[in-house]
């Protein structure tokens, strides 16, 4: 099988960060589809990785953020700050971390960060973009945050996981 061109590699990323960019615009304009938009632009990382174009991927990570930026200045945020890196995250720790006590590390790692970016995010989306949250979540904030977030990454990162093995299958196929 050829090694990929740089052309092909430009392209496949130019692809992915039009539909990043497009759906974090839509996110950010309609506030029921923000959540949508931070993942179909995180699936949208993932890729030129399928094809093992970090750079690529990267690329598309900052560009969709800064085409979005400008719509929607805070409600960037938790883009930034979680769901646009973290397909990058789990791409390294599956190429690079092997042993089962360096990958619980990274595990454990990634988990406080989901957390703190989403107590960031809750931080700059209440005190800058307006947004209100229930009484009863405010009131159990920290419970929910901490305790249910911890239990929701647990799953969501064994999902992203399984999409960027679907993605990989998908660009496969649309290979030359």
């Amino acid at each position: 099988m050829k090694k990929p061109t740089k052309s092909f590699e430009i392209a496949l990323s130019a692809i992915a960060c039009a539909f990043a960019a497009g759906f974090l615009m839509l996110g950010t304009v309609n506030p029921f589809l923000l959540a949508t938009g931070y993942l179909v632009a995180s699936f949208s990382v993932m890729i030129p990785l399928s094809q093992g174009f970090l750079f690529g991927s990267l690329l598309c990570y900052a560009a969709a953020g800064l085409l979005a930026l400008p719509l929607g200045l805070w409600k960037i945020v938790p883009y930034a700050v979680f769901f646009g890196l973290h397909p990058i995250v789990n791409y390294l720790q599956k190429k690079h971390v092997k042993k089962l006590i360096w990958n619980g590390a990274v595990e454990v790692f990634k988990t406080v960060w989901f957390v703190l970016a989403m107590w960031l995010s809750y931080f700059i989306l209440k005190s800058f973009a307006g947004f209100t949250f229930p009484e009863r979540l405010e009131q159990y904030l920290y419970l929910v945050l901490f305790l249910g977030g911890t239990v929701f990454f647990a799953a969501y990162d064994f999902m992203i996981f399984r999409c960027q093995r679907s993605a990989d299958i998908v660009i496969k196929r649309i290979r030359r």
